[in-house]
């Protein structure tokens, strides 16, 4: 190997480009806003907010354009993080590299790097771009950050000699020959398809989205309606023209768009807490809807850090003594993880030792061995260790014993051991020492068992996640045994046996779901395929939770419904292709996820249907009066106005503050095709709004009847639908207890704040004069707020007398399936 002249370096970089990674160069954050601004719910926040300021409703117009700001600096930030995830790959590659140019050694940037280049690593360097190794040496590299590989591998002549831009080199020295670089090298080839990679956005965004614009048109159509029937019935376009605005506000779906901005910000904060950080509001919620939870084995599963697990000692040794022989082959200050396991396990102690010479790895010899001084009169000692096959030849075993002791290592290696071979020899001090391993009479000593360990807690979260119905599943790079051996430790499921990367690439889409289907362990599974496993999960309808930590994991974090990077071990690119970060590297907290985002949806499934009635009921009792001229209009805009500073904190507050029912965990998830506004629940929010406004009109209907003035019935029906309204909040804080039993079983402070305010508001209205002249209200007898309480709590106790026959029926809510 020989490196470039100058000129045709320039003229390859000039060819081929710098070697980093391709980007579209940074987008400016004006061009994002007006593209989020685009968006016709964004559209509708800022219309909504003006007309709330236009009808005098300021503090909800500025509330609703605060809400914009908010959601167009979310959704700006989290179109920078593909930008950043490419930029952190290419500052992988950034280290400057010894090159051989004009045959001189010269230390340049990594960028400059081309094809041909002949560089020089070493032990701790990073590869700065595709290669190949030269032909008379051996490293060991450690390749997980691409492959998912625990440990390192050995590269040299006559085996695997390639070399992969942003592994590291755990031991040796070598020149090598650039291959590719930039975008053409394996990790270009991952940030090509990670900026590749589109987030959609949740299917919850997009059923709201569609709630709110129908909802909108037909605020809108009424609003046109009412106006010209109320002119033309009674007369004056001016007044036609305030009941067409009630009607508009009765029925403007301002709140929901709200409402999941608030649920889903205040989600991401409480997550937070427990060391999750939600990068993308909307994973807040997919959480609760994942299905599946694909995982990495190597930091993820395990601690990503090797140790010494069991030590096969030959006759007339001890495993300490193996132990210690091991660590007499290791390097002073080691980079090597398995040389680092081997002095956890046996410490330096006693005489020290004091290196003489090193015999390191060498074509066909995967074994180093080390002269040591350890204070002997006559005598150096010389210990070595290595892969089995190496380290059982040198000691030169007979055939049938070497056969013997390879089967029992093979039988080891099937559950996930990485076994190292130890051995021993002398040499006289006065004699010089041989030039290579074969020199020395080696003794077998034994053979040690070495392992990346299962991370503390990571068994409890695999059965917490089969609990609440969430299969998990292992997609690694490692070697199948140590997969399965892994797999069975942590819980996951391995009789669907174990799906390799040869086997993927053997199949097409459809066969690798339906073997997905039954298989939970998948080996020697490159980035490509990992993305594709991902696409065939989603494919067979399952919400995927894809964790990594490394850059292979990178495209499948992005693709994923829900990518969750294990904080503290992830590189950067992890974090940045990740919606979510755990920050504490503990499995647990995926689990832990999984159950806030489901208490989330469910308390955002409870305020959309209490939003839905509620708005069925004051939308219906802003019509009623139409159809029935000779008695009073109830709601005028100022009254609509009043009931709004009571629906908006309950919907925004309460609701978001409701404790998580325990058993939301014991119950299967949701899955990818449910629908918050499914037919079923949408029925029964409708049925509570419509129920309620029988028992409203019923009472607006008796107060006239009595001969009452139009002010005095409006207040009597102002009472009735205000107390209507608490009704609804209390009986849906649940869908499984009844409003007493939520009460007495579950905390929050909010709905006696949200009470007694209400309270104070509809007393002062009735009993001030000022507030009741300028309200258009009159007054009421204490047996007609009375009869308007108990005509409220009668609209709702079908819907309470419901959810007590569902739970006898072992349904989790009214008319609906578990």
């Amino acid at each position: 190997m020989r490196g470039l002249t100058s000129s045709e370096a320039a003229r390859r970089l000039s060819q081929d480009g710098p070697n980093e990674l391709p980007g579209d160069g940074p987008t400016g954050w004006f061009s994002r806003v007006i593209d989020v601004l685009s968006e016709p719910m964004l559209l509708l926040l800022v219309a909504a907010g003006a007309i709330s300021i236009a009808v005098a409703e300021t503090l909800d117009g500025v509330l609703l354009l605060s809400t914009t700001v908010v959601v167009v600096a979310t959704s700006v930030i989290q179109g920078q993080r593909t930008e950043n995830a490419v930029r952190s790959l290419r500052e992988m590659t950034s280290p400057p590299v010894a090159v051989e140019r004009d045959g001189v050694r010269l230390a340049l940037p990594a960028r400059e790097l081309v094809r041909g280049d002949l560089v020089f690593l070493a032990e701790g360097n990073r590869i700065p771009a595709d290669s190949v190794l030269a032909a008379d040496s051996v490293l060991t590299v450690d390749e997980s950050v691409l492959s998912g590989e625990s440990v390192p591998v050995a590269k040299e002549a006559g085996g695997d000699r390639g070399l992969w831009s942003g592994s590291l080199v755990t031991s040796g020295q070598s020149a090598a020959l650039v291959t590719a670089t930039g975008h053409r090298s394996r990790l270009g080839s991952i940030g090509a398809s990670l900026a590749s990679i589109t987030v959609a956005g949740s299917s919850l965004q997009r059923e709201i989205r569609l709630v709110v614009r129908v909802l909108g048109a037909v605020g809108v159509a009424a609003a046109l309606t009412v106006t010209v029937a109320y002119a033309l019935t009674r007369g004056g376009w001016a007044d036609g023209a305030i009941m067409g605005i009630a009607t508009a506000m009765s029925l403007l779906p301002e709140e929901f768009p709200v409402v999941l901005t608030i649920f889903l910000a205040l989600g991401a904060l409480g997550m937070s807490r427990e060391r999750m950080l939600a990068r993308r509001l909307a994973a807040v919620e997919a959480l609760g809807a994942v299905t599946v939870v694909c995982t990495d084995k190597t930091g993820t599963l395990t601690t990503n850090s090797m140790t010494v697990s069991e030590v096969l000692a030959e006759p007339g040794f001890s495993t300490a003594e193996v132990a210690a022989a091991a660590v007499l082959a290791v390097p002073d200050d080691p980079f090597d993880p398995m040389d680092r396991a081997f002095l956890v396990r046996a410490p330096q102690s006693g005489a020290p030792r004091r290196p003489v010479r090193t015999y390191p790895l060498a074509p066909g010899v995967l074994a180093h061995a080390q002269v040591v001084d350890t204070g002997g009169e006559d005598l150096f000692v010389v210990a070595m260790k290595g892969a089995p096959e190496s380290v059982s030849a040198l000691c030169r075993l007979d055939p049938d014993e070497r056969r013997r002791y390879l089967h029992t290592v093979e039988t080891a290696a099937a559950r996930g051991l990485r076994m190292i071979a130890v051995a021993l020899a002398s040499h006289p001090r006065d004699v010089p020492l041989p030039t290579a391993h074969h020199g020395f009479a080696f003794r077998l000593v034994g053979t040690a068992g070495l392992k990346d360990p299962l991370r503390p807690g990571a068994r409890d979260a695999v059965d917490a996640c089969a609990r609440a119905g969430v299969r998990t599943v292992m997609v690694t790079g490692d070697h199948p045994a140590t997969a399965l051996a892994i797999a069975a430790e942590a819980g996951i499921e391995t009789e669907g046996g174990c799906i390799t990367g040869e086997e993927v690439s053997a199949m097409d889409d459809r066969t690798l779901a339906d073997r997905l289907r039954v298989s939970s362990v998948c080996a020697r599974i490159t980035p490509e395929q990992k993305l594709r496993m991902v696409r065939a999960l989603q494919a067979n309808g399952e919400v995927v939770a894809m964790t990594g930590d490394g850059v292979n994991d990178a495209p499948a974090l992005r693709a994923a419904d829900v990518g969750i990077a294990l904080g503290r071990r992830a590189t950067d690119v992890a974090r940045e292709a990740a919606s979510v970060v755990v920050t504490d590297d503990d499995l647990s907290s995926v689990a832990r996820g999984i159950a806030r985002g489901r208490g989330i949806y469910d308390n955002l499934a409870k305020t959309t249907s209490y939003l839905i009635a509620v708005h069925v009921l004051v939308f219906g009792m802003s019509l009623v009066p139409l159809a029935a001229p000779g008695l009073p209009v109830v709601l005028l805009p100022l009254q609509i106005a009043m009931l709004e500073l009571v629906i908006d904190p309950a919907c925004s507050i309460l609701f978001q503050m409701e404790p998580h029912d325990p058993e939301l965990m014991t119950r299967p998830p949701r899955g990818r095709e449910s629908r918050m506004f499914g037919v079923r629940r949408a029925a029964v929010s409708v049925a509570q709004g419509a129920v309620s406004l029988v028992a409203v009109c019923a009472v607006w209907v008796w107060g006239s009847s009595r001969g009452d003035g139009d002010d005095s019935v409006r207040a009597l029906a102002f009472v009735a639908l205000s107390a209507s309204n608490l009704m609804l909040i209390l009986v849906n804080r649940s869908w499984r207890l009844t409003a007493l039993g939520t009460v007495l079983t579950r905390r929050n402070p909010a709905v006696a704040w949200t009470v007694v305010a209400n309270l104070f508001v509809v007393g002062a209205l009735l009993s001030v004069g000022s507030l009741r002249s300028a309200f258009h209200l009159g007054s009421v007898s204490p047996l007609e707020v009375s009869v308007a309480g108990a005509a409220a709590a009668a609209g709702v106790a079908w819907f309470e007398v419901a959810k007590v026959v569902g739970r006898r029926r072992g349904r989790p809510g009214p008319l609906t399936r578990p």
